[in-house]
C-alpha cells in the first residue's frame, strides 16, 4: 500500500505574561487536543496538518493554530488574500487553504518547476517558475475545492522572441524570477529577476512591455506604490531604487538611489497612511544581511524619500517583510518573526518590538499578513521556514504602552544627526536633518540633558 506523506510537529503554545497595569486580555482560546488527519476519500497530499496547540490559563499575546510540515521539499513562496492562502514550493504545487480556520481546500500544479515567487490580487494569482516564466490563475470556489483556471503564461511559447529596434530579443528572463508586483490601476505585472532586469507585462496584451537592468546584482525584491506607479526595487548591489514609468509611455526612469550600509538588501514594504492617520506620512522599509532594518520616510515637499533611522533586533539577515496598518512584520535568518509598531511622537516617529514569534527552525523565508474580518482585533500571520514547515499564527493585538520620553534612545539619534550634519550622504535633504534637530532638542527639553547643538 502506497504511504502517504502526512507527519505530525509537535507545537507548543507561546505566550507572553504582561504587567498588571495593561489592558484586561480576554478567556484564552481552547483547541481540540486530536490532529486534523486525511479521509482514505481525501487528494493525496505531501502536507500534514500538526496538532492544534493547546493553551495554558496564562494570557497569550501570539499562538501557532497551524503547522504543517513539507518533508520532500523547501517553501520557497506565500501569497494571502482576504479568503485563501497559497503556498509554492521546490515540487511545482501551490497548495491552498481557505482563511480563517485553515481547511485545505486543494491545489495547483503546474509542470513548470519551483514556484519561486507569487502574488494574489482578488481572484487572480500571479506564480512564478523554474522554466523563467509566469502563470496567471484565476481562482474560484466550488463545492468546497478550489477551481483554478489558467488565464495565461507570460510570456506565450509563440512570443519567446520579440523585434525591438531591429533587432529579435528574448522575451522571458535568462534567470530565477525572485519576485512579482502588480499595478492593479495600470493592469502592469513587474517581475524582478537574478539576471539583475525588472520586466514590465501588459497583462491583457500578454507581452514584455519594457525591461531594464535595474541593479548590478539579483533584483530581490520589488514593491510599488498603487498610489503613484512608483516601483521600488532592491538588490544585492546593496541599494535601493525608485523607478518611475514616463508619462505616456511604458519605459521607466530612475528618480533616486537610496543607499545607506553596504550590506544586500534582501527585502521590501511599504507603508502608506490611512485616512485615520493623524499624520499622513509614507514609509519604505527594507532588510538587509546584516539584520537590520532601515525605514525611509517620504517628504511630502520635494516627494523624496529620507533616511528615518534603523530597526535594530534581528541577530541574522533579515529575508521578508510585510506591512500592516502601522505594523511591520519581518523574518530573518535567526528563525525569528518580529513584530514593530510605527508611532509618531513628537516632531518624528518611533518603533516600538511588541512581540518576537518564536516556533520555526531555520531561516524565515516568506512572510505574509492581513487583519481578521471578525472586528475582534486579531491579525493573522503566515511564515514559512527553511525548515520546510509553513505555520499559521494568530496574533492578538494591544494598544501601544505608554512610555517616557527618557525611554528613547537620545545618544543614538544625537550621532545620527551629528553624523550627517556635514551633508555628505546625497540621500539626505537639508529639511530632514533640520527635521531631525528638532526632534532631538524636543527630547532635549524633556529630558534636561546638555543639548550639543
Amino acid at each position: 500500500m502506497e504511504s502517504h506523506l502526512w507527519t505530525s510537529i509537535e507545537e507548543q503554545t507561546k505566550s507572553i505574561d504582561l504587567p498588571q497595569n495593561d489592558a484586561v486580555l480576554p478567556d484564552p482560546i481552547l483547541f481540540p487536543t486530536s490532529p486534523a488527519r486525511p479521509s482514505s476519500a481525501s487528494v493525496p497530499t505531501p502536507w500534514a496538518m500538526s496538532s492544534p496547540p493547546r493553551t495554558n490559563q496564562q494570557p497569550f499575546v501570539y499562538h501557532c493554530i497551524a503547522s504543517l510540515h513539507r518533508p520532500d521539499g523547501n517553501i520557497l513562496s506565500i501569497a494571502m488574500t482576504k479568503e485563501f492562502i497559497y503556498v509554492g514550493s521546490e515540487s511545482g504545487r501551490i497548495q491552498s487553504w481557505k482563511l480563517p480556520e485553515c481547511p485545505g481546500v486543494g491545489f495547483i500544479k503546474a509542470s513548470s518547476g519551483q514556484v519561486g515567487a507569487m502574488f494574489a490580487c482578488g481572484r487572480m494569482l500571479f506564480s512564478s517558475h523554474g522554466d523563467y516564466r509566469v502563470r496567471i490563475w484565476e481562482v474560484k470556489m466550488g463545492n468546497k475545492r478550489l477551481k483554478p483556471k489558467k488565464i495565461s503564461t507570460l510570456p506565450p511559447k509563440r512570443s519567446l522572441f520579440v523585434v525591438r529596434n531591429g533587432r529579435r530579443q528574448l522575451q522571458q528572463h535568462s534567470d530565477h524570477i525572485s519576485c512579482l508586483a502588480y499595478n492593479d490601476s495600470d493592469k502592469l505585472l513587474y517581475t524582478g529577476s537574478w539576471d539583475s532586469r525588472v520586466k514590465a507585462w501588459n497583462i491583457s496584451e500578454n507581452r514584455c512591455v519594457d525591461s531594464f537592468v535595474a541593479h548590478e546584482g539579483h533584483v530581490n525584491a520589488i514593491v510599488i506604490n498603487q498610489e503613484d506607479g512608483c516601483v521600488f526595487t532592491c538588490s544585492s548591489d546593496t541599494s535601493v531604487k525608485i523607478w518611475r514609468r514616463v508619462y505616456g509611455e511604458s519605459s521607466h526612469i530612475l528618480t533616486m538611489i537610496l543607499k545607506f550600509q553596504l550590506s544586500p538588501v534582501n527585502a521590501l514594504a511599504l507603508s502608506l497612511p490611512s485616512s485615520s492617520s493623524s499624520k499622513p506620512c509614507n514609509f519604505l522599509y527594507s532588510g538587509y544581511s546584516d539584520g537590520h532594518i532601515n525605514f525611509w520616510e517620504k517628504e511630502s515637499s520635494s516627494s523624496r524619500y529620507n533616511h528615518g533611522g534603523l530597526l535594530q533586533g534581528h541577530h541574522f539577515a533579515v529575508l521578508c517583510l510585510v506591512t500592516v496598518k502601522d505594523l511591520i512584520l519581518s523574518g530573518s535568518e535567526d528563525t525569528a518573526i518580529r513584530i514593530w509598531r510605527r508611532e509618531g511622537r513628537g516632531n518624528g516617529y518611533v518603533h516600538w518590538c511588541l512581540s518576537v514569534i518564536e516556533g520555526h527552525h531555520g531561516p524565515v523565508r516568506c512572510l505574509a499578513a492581513g487583519m481578521e474580518m471578525d472586528n475582534m482585533g486579531n491579525m493573522l500571520v503566515c511564515s514559512a521556514s527553511l525548515d520546510q514547515s509553513f505555520k499559521v499564527w494568530r496574533v492578538k493585538l494591544f494598544p501601544p504602552p505608554v512610555m517616557n520620553r527618557s525611554e528613547m534612545n537620545v545618544e543614538q539619534l544625537k550621532k545620527e544627526i551629528v553624523g550627517c550634519d556635514e551633508m555628505n550622504n546625497p540621500v539626505l535633504s537639508p529639511s530632514w536633518v533640520q527635521k531631525r534637530k528638532l526632534q532631538f532638542d524636543d527630547y532635549y527639553v524633556s529630558n534636561n540633558n546638555n543639548n550639543p547643538f
